[in-house]
């Protein structure tokens, strides 16, 4: 009877575990495929778009969306794992966030709206223009696109700090991107053109709402200090690297 008992509960177990390997490789396979097609979606909507020489918004937005599809095509190449297929898949998303901005600074249809992107509601969006001067040299930002702010974001977390989406005269965030912490200068920008819009209402987003306390949160006093402060996993937020 003992024996009995005991082989009854080997084969429970054995079942079990034969059972949750196969939905660990369902998702796998589910997650691979997902990925693959917002990556393809991605790769024809870059190549059937062709902007204009002296449409330069629109040019780099397309730069900006080929790069995402090289990078996306990296990490499906790599991936092993459902977690990194999800990276991927993130990445792609992102590709064609800039598709839609080259689309918009075009004057076409941007298309349908997008799956949003890890941290780009709490980030918010630029909805009024804004400029500061930072070491002798002019930073604007709009919610259009045009030959000065020619530079789209998404909108995110950067390092730990809200980057609102928008367009931009610089893309002065991608040392932050690259380096995954804050440097003196991108955090004297960061502090002189973003912080006050959230507190002005040029911003608009869920960082807005609580931006005094969220700056506590992403990092330490907002107002500067060792750059270390303001680093973060960017991994975490946005998808791995992007490729810059």
């Amino acid at each position: 009877m003992l024996w009995i008992i005991l082989l009854v509960g080997v084969a429970v177990v054995a079942f079990l575990v034969l059972q949750g390997k196969q939905k660990a490789e369902q998702r796998l396979a589910d997650s691979r495929e997902e990925a693959q097609r917002w990556y393809e979606r991605l790769g024809g909507q870059t190549m059937n778009l062709v902007a204009d020489s002296d449409n330069v918004a629109a040019r780099q937005a397309l730069v900006d969306a080929g790069e995402r599809y090289n990078a996306a095509g990296s990490q499906l190449e790599r991936a092993t794992t459902t977690r990194q297929y999800e990276l991927a898949k993130d990445t792609a998303l992102e590709g064609l966030h800039y598709v839609r901005a080259a689309r918009e600074a075009m004057g076409m249809d941007p298309g349908p709206q997008m799956p949003g992107l890890s941290g780009q509601e709490r980030a918010g969006a630029v909805k009024e223009p804004m400029s500061v001067d930072v070491e002798g040299k002019h930073y604007t930002a709009s919610p259009h696109p045009s030959q000065q702010n020619a530079h789209y974001y998404p909108g995110g977390m950067v390092a730990g700090r809200p980057v609102p989406g928008g367009w931009y005269s610089e893309p002065w965030w991608k040392g932050a991107l690259v380096a995954g912490a804050w440097g003196l200068g991108t955090m004297m920008i960061f502090n002189a053109l973003i912080m006050p819009g959230f507190s002005s209402g040029a911003v608009e987003g869920a960082y807005s709402d609580g931006y005094a306390d969220g700056f506590d949160d992403a990092g330490g006093d907002a107002g500067g200090g060792d750059g270390g402060d303001f680093g973060g996993d960017f991994g975490g937020d946005f998808g791995g690297d992007f490729g810059f």
